[in-house]
């Protein structure tokens, strides 16, 4: 009986990479750029208090009341996230992909898939700490008939402490859009404007941004964090990324990259940063 004869049947690889979704950066939109990072790695903020007010007396050598000497206090920003990759494409391994391992394309997908949501998650996580400590937060589940009412509650509280009611920026989980976008109250009084869809954001009620993230980019069980960008700063104080064209003992390409950042809620500003979820603790 005849032997079955083998047929290798011929195979291609596309040089089109199959790329996969990214988000840029959303935590700009609530940042501040008011403290100046460079060349030092701790800024100094000073807080000044005031004193009450008493009752004029119209006799006596006190009359404006008994003088107190005005006291300050400094919150120390120091930047501390000293983050970094590196990776090589060897060469004979980018000729036979057709190209498709490029090293530059291969840095930007780092950056935007690697570098951006970590920068993005850090800072969310930072405002839900700060908010929880502070006790601006609730839990209530939220649903589609209570969404919005929950966002209200958040915004009373911002007001509460005097925080500005234009330039509020309420990042929310994907799920908690949804359950917004059925609420009757929302869909009556929201401006769903079409500017800066890029970055999420969905729509704007009573000069607040209300912008979609990923739920991997926000603390588990978020629903949403209201803020304002006077509440924080996150500076990026070094982004350096190096291509090596064969570097010793490389036939190939050594991609490096290094990002030192941080992210700074003002003492005098914590209580404009509000979160909605299941609690964040520090460790």
């Amino acid at each position: 009986m005849p032997t079955a004869a083998t047929v290798n049947l011929a195979s291609r690889y596309s040089g089109k990479v199959d790329e996969r979704f990214a988000i840029a950066s959303q935590a700009t939109l609530a940042l501040n750029q008011d403290y100046r990072f460079a060349g030092v790695r701790t800024v100094n903020v000073y807080s000044i208090p005031t004193v009450s007010l008493n009752d004029y007396t119209r006799s006596g050598s006190n009359r404006y009341g008994t003088p107190a000497d005005l006291a300050n206090s400094v919150q120390e920003l120091t930047v501390t996230r000293d983050r970094a990759f590196s990776f090589i494409i060897d060469r004979a391994d980018r000729n036979q992909t057709q190209m498709a391992m490029d090293a530059g394309r291969a840095l930007s997908r780092q950056i935007r898939e690697v570098v951006v949501p970590e920068y993005d998650t850090y800072i969310f996580r930072k405002m839900a700490l700060t908010a929880c400590t502070k006790g601006n937060t609730a839990t209530t589940a939220a649903t589609k008939s209570n969404a919005y009412e929950l966002l209200l509650n958040a915004q009373e509280s911002l007001g509460n402490h005097g925080v500005p009611d234009m330039g509020r920026v309420c990042f929310c989980s994907y799920k908690f859009a949804n359950l917004l976008k059925q609420d009757p109250a929302f869909m009556r009084y929201g401006n769903a404007s079409q500017l800066m869809l890029a970055k999420g954001v969905m729509g704007e009620v009573d000069g607040t941004r209300i912008v979609k993230v990923p739920a991997s980019r926000l603390p588990t069980g978020a629903e949403f964090i209201l803020t304002h960008p006077v509440a924080a700063c996150a500076p990026k104080q070094l982004e350096d990324y190096k291509i090596h064209d064969n570097p010793p003992g490389i036939s190939g390409w050594l991609v490096e990259g290094r990002v030192l950042y941080d992210c700074f809620i003002l003492t005098e500003k914590a209580d404009a940063v509000w979160y909605h979820g299941t609690a964040v603790s520090a460790s």
